[in-house]
Parts: C-alpha cells; structure tokens; sequence
C-alpha cells in the first residue's frame, strides 16, 4: 500500500463530513489507545470559522437538518426512509434524536425538495 503524505491526508479529511469525521477519530483513538480530546477544540474551532466563511462565498451545498418530528412522526419517517437510502429503525433513530442532519452537502433543488417533503409530513426542518 503506498504511504499518503501529510497534503493527501488532509485532502481526504477535508471531504468527510463531520459525523465521518468524528467515527474516524473514535476509531483512530481506539486503535492507538490515544485520546483526541485536547486538540480536538482547536481543530473544531478552526474548522468551524474557515467552513463558515467558505459557505459565504459558494453556498452551493446545503444541509437539511431535521429539528422538530412533529404529531406525525410515522409520516415524517417514511420520508425521511425517502431521502436517503436508511433502514426503518435507523430512520427512525434519526427522527427520534433530533435535531440530526437529513441530507448533508446537496445542491438547493435537493435541498428544497427534501425540506418541503419533510415539511408537508409536519416536521420543523432548517436548511442550512
């Protein structure tokens, strides 16, 4: 296996989301028996203010969070089962911890679509 360099490596991490990211780090933790804890902070802020400032400028890619199941929690799970490709009981579990992300990283017709079929089913959407 070739050996990535420092530059490939934050390439790849650039493009995980931030739920990739995080079972990344658990995982690395767990086979290096270390702890990430005190220099997570730092990245995470860094990340935060360079990824808000980069959403300004391209606002290409959206995320539809879920923020609220509403009354109509079994019709909110079936489309939320629609949007993406998850199994009755992880949509379910997403539902129910809410506030989660539906769809992360879509283009605005994606986005859109998805936060008004959420909303037809009641729940409280935000797309970010």
């Amino acid at each position: 296996m070739a050996k990535l360099t420092q530059d490939e490596l934050l390439a790849q991490f650039e493009e995980m989301t931030l739920i990739e990211l995080a079972a990344f780090v658990s995982a690395f933790e767990e086979k290096f028996d270390v702890t990430a804890a005190a220099a997570a902070p730092v990245v995470m802020a860094g990340g935060v203010a360079g990824g808000e400032a980069a959403a300004e400028e391209e606002k290409d890619e959206f995320d539809v969070i879920l923020t609220a199941a509403g009354d109509k929690k079994i019709q909110v799970i079936k489309v939320v089962r629609e949007l993406t490709s998850l199994g009755l009981k992880e949509a379910k579990e997403l539902v129910d911890g809410t506030p989660k992300p539906v769809l992360e990283k879509a283009n605005k017709e994606a986005a859109d679509k998805a936060a008004e079929a959420l909303k037809a089913a009641g729940a409280s959407v935000e797309v970010k």
